[in-house]
């Protein structure tokens, strides 16, 4: 007979196969969670921005430098403003975009799906008219009507403010003549004495602005009455240009300059990745949480000022601040552990119950490799009880002779069978009942006895 094998006090590779189809289940669920419940983060993002040279235009290329640091690429969308920008959100050609207040109201913004992420800074209503000799300066809306201005681009958002300026004084827009050019024509424009006058909706940072404000032969309209704008209109606040501002030597302005302003906010699509909505607020904070001609340190960016609902992401932000995880490690990295928990979810639903099954399985496979070969003896069994009872002796010999040989061959291979310890018993007893069978077929076999040597029991 062949060498028994030794006993093994564990079986490593019934426990894995075992557990394996427990693991794949576990595995395949913890994927389907990470990707499908809560996906990473795109790479990739629209941002709506202005015309080529305004605030919005140079604002936008900051922020794409700011979240190039953390592996997104912010793809810049020229735009005439506030209007085309609401326009592309809502045909879902922009991820998100620079807007002023008063452009869409909360009811809208519901309806077409668009959260706010916070004001930015304000962009005052800036009103630049050419000197006219012998005439004096305009100090009332009201005396606008004849002159040829420039309200704005069409797309922005500076024609219908002005329009509702306009409204409010009592005045039509067909008592002006008006054009909606582009910033830098109408500027050119103005300066060659074509038109009496332009209107920006802008922050102070636009080039344009700052030309104009040290240009001579232009000033800029004082909106003395800027409370009362406030009042009647308000998505608008009052702010103060201090005396000085633009050049301090030349004490550019000679005086403060009231101006009316509504605030540009960052708009983006309510399915627009959370984690992105995070990295936008973080940078908005870096670009424009310091001080300014309008604000101070800190005023901005912020959840007031807006009409359009402010997205969770956001709110979270300006109350508590960054993401604890994103204060000391990398975006990828916090942003991948913070969403482990849904795995951990995941895992805790599965392994439970699932670890249930494994140890019954586990038990099932060791026994198997015993309790199969009890059919096999059963077959030998059988033969002996089909062999005929009446028949030569030398028949029955002969049937007896080839079922012994089985039996020992069944024997070599269960020797070869290795199982733990703790199953020992079963194996044992598998052996002994072999043995109980040898005997019986050699008890109904008197020549057979005599050519075998029959170990004891």
């Amino acid at each position: 007979m062949n060498r028994i094998r030794k006993f093994t006090s564990f079986s490593l590779r019934d426990l894995v196969a075992s557990a394996a189809p427990t693991i794949l289940v576990i595995a395949a669920v913890c994927v389907l969670a990470y990707v499908i419940v809560d996906p990473a983060p795109p790479r990739q993002v629209v941002l709506g921005t202005g015309q080529d040279n305004s605030a919005y235009d140079m604002f936008g290329k900051r922020y794409a430098a700011a979240l190039k640091s953390d592996g997104i690429a912010v793809t810049l969308h020229g735009s005439h403003g506030s209007r085309e920008n609401l326009r592309l959100l809502k045909e879902g050609k922009v991820d998100i975009a620079f807007m002023q207040s008063g452009t869409t109201d909360e009811a809208a913004a519901e309806r077409d799906g668009l959260v706010s992420l916070g004001s930015l800074f304000t962009e005052p209503v800036w009103l630049f008219l050419r000197e006219r000799p012998g005439q004096p300066a305009v100090t009332q809306l009201t005396q606008l009507r004849g002159l040829k201005i420039n309200i704005g681009a069409k797309g922005s958002g500076a024609p219908r403010l002005f329009r509702q300026l306009l409204d409010v004084n009592g005045v039509a827009p067909s008592e002006l003549q008006t054009s909606q050019l582009d910033n830098t024509p109408a500027t050119v424009e103005l300066l060659e004495g074509r038109s009496d006058g332009l209107v920006f909706a802008a922050a102070p940072d636009d080039p344009l602005i700052q030309m104009l404000l040290q240009t001579p032969g232009v000033y800029l309209f004082d909106f003395t009455q800027a409370e009362a704008y406030t009042r009647r209109l308000p998505f608008l606040t009052h702010v103060t240009l201090p005396r000085g501002i633009v050049d301090l030597g030349r004490d550019l302005p000679a005086r403060d300059y009231h101006l009316i302003a509504p605030t540009a906010t960052l708009v983006a699509r309510e399915d627009l990745h959370p984690a992105l909505i995070e990295l936008f607020v973080q940078a908005a904070a870096r670009i424009h949480g310091g001080a300014g001609w309008f604000s101070q340190q800190g005023q901005f960016p912020s959840a007031r000022y807006t009409e359009i609902p402010v997205a969770g992401e956001a709110a979270k932000f300006y109350k508590d601040g960054a993401p604890f995880l994103q204060r000391y490690m990398s975006f990828w990295l916090a942003n991948f552990l913070d969403r482990m928990w849904v795995l951990v979810v995941a895992l805790g639903a599965l392994i439970l119950p699932l670890s249930k099954v494994v140890p019954p399985l586990y038990v099932w496979r060791i026994r198997s490799r015993i309790y199969r070969w009890y059919g096999q003896l059963r077959t030998v069994e059988q033969a002996l009880e089909d062999a005929p009872r009446d028949g030569p002796e030398a028949q029955r010999t002969q049937v007896a002779r080839a079922q012994l040989a089985r039996l020992n061959d069944i024997e070599d291979r269960v020797n070869q069978v290795s199982v733990p310890l703790s199953f020992a018993d079963d194996l044992y007893g598998l052996r002994s009942h072999i043995q109980f069978v040898r005997q019986r077929i050699l008890s109904q076999t008197p020549g057979l006895a005599q050519e075998n040597t029959v170990i004891p029991e």
